[in-house]
């Protein structure tokens, strides 16, 4: 098995208002793995938050910015020249706009290739792995090279390191939850927050508090900022969170988006409802709901205010449910996913 020290892992990785910052998040935990090996670590990407390029920066890591974002025709050529002075990384792609031609230019340079794919949505895959590390994964038929190894489950999470630092944990659970933790994501376009904040306004439970995340590409800042200000329960309201671990620990129960998030509260033992805000995320959280890990509030334009304080009443009255369903979280979601996927990696 090979060793990583000096090895160098090129991430190429988008953030925006309309992607969100889950395929940046999920590779910032790969690339925190990859250096704590002695690996070395460049980002390639068109993200244009500052708050998120910034936390790149201080993790000590390459950063080349796209200045156009993508779709860009100057793209594969700006990401080659890269590429180039690297001749023997392993490169990374998340997102899905790299297509079958990007991973085959990846390929066709001589490098080897992981892909991050939750979908199974392209006709063929080039890249030497594909991960996906979701719930639903085994249940996708990925058309793929001979050479190609598909890591695929929740065996292979990949974790950021303020996670791991809770392991030994253990969650109480207690007989009413009073305190909610409220993230819709690093964007949240539609403002689906909004419908949440009105929903707790409805919630009949002494002592009730939020603590509201407003993701680093959310446009909806000052919107929810003035209804924070007018709500009958006490609203923590908290910007480009760099402590999201320790605020899952806090929390009693989250209500969330189905992306990366929701599986960093499994390994918590965090009870969450979930509201689908993409499509992609559809059968992710249809998974979690079956499994019993999450609550299932549907679709995020079907859901109002009215559907969310009624199920959030129920789970925050019930202690047996939320017992039952931290214990099976936590039986999900290891935190080993990391080592999983670098010892692929070292293999090949």
């Amino acid at each position: 098995m090979g060793c990583l020290e000096g090895k160098h892992l090129v991430i190429r990785a988008d953030a925006s208002t309309q992607m969100g910052t889950g395929h940046l998040m999920r590779c910032l935990a790969l690339a925190q793995a990859w250096k704590d090996t002695g690996g070395r670590v460049t980002f390639i990407t068109a993200c244009q938050n500052k708050n998120l390029l910034q936390r790149l920066k201080e993790a000590d890591f390459d950063l080349h910015a796209l200045v156009h974002p993508h779709p860009h025709p100057g793209d594969w050529d700006y990401t080659k020249d890269i590429l180039a002075a690297h001749p023997n990384a392993w490169i990374v792609l998340d997102g899905y706009h790299f297509d079958e031609v990007y991973q085959q230019q990846i390929k066709e340079v001589g490098h080897r290739l992981l892909l991050i794919d939750s979908g199974a949505h392209l006709k063929r895959y080039y890249a030497d792995i594909v991960l996906n590390p979701y719930l639903h994964a085994e249940q996708l038929c990925y058309s793929c090279e001979p050479y190609t190894h598909l890591l695929l489950g929740t065996r292979y999470v990949p974790l950021r390191r303020e996670f791991l630092a809770w392991k030994d944990w253990k969650r109480e659970i207690p007989k009413v939850a009073r305190r909610v933790l409220v993230t819709l994501g690093g964007s949240d376009p539609a403002n689906t927050t909004l419908k949440v904040l009105q929903a707790l306004q409805q919630i009949e439970i002494a002592g009730l508090e939020a603590i509201v995340i407003i993701g680093a590409s959310s446009p909806h800042s000052n919107m929810l900022e003035t209804t924070a200000k007018q709500s009958r329960i006490l609203l923590h309201l908290i910007h480009d969170v760099a402590n999201m671990a320790e605020l899952m620990t806090k929390a009693n129960l989250a209500i969330t988006a189905g992306g990366t998030t929701t599986w960093e509260m499994c390994f918590t033992g965090l009870p969450m409802l979930v509201i689908v805000t993409a499509d992609n995320q559809r059968e992710n959280v249809r998974a979690m709901h079956q499994a019993g890990i999450a609550e299932n509030l549907g679709w995020h334009k079907n859901v109002d205010k009215n559907n969310i304080a009624g199920q959030l009443g129920a789970m925050m009255d019930s202690q047996e449910l939320r017992q039952s369903m931290s214990r099976t979280q936590r039986g999900m979601v290891d935190g080993l996913g990391s080592e999983r996927i670098l010892s692929k990696m070292r293999e090949l």
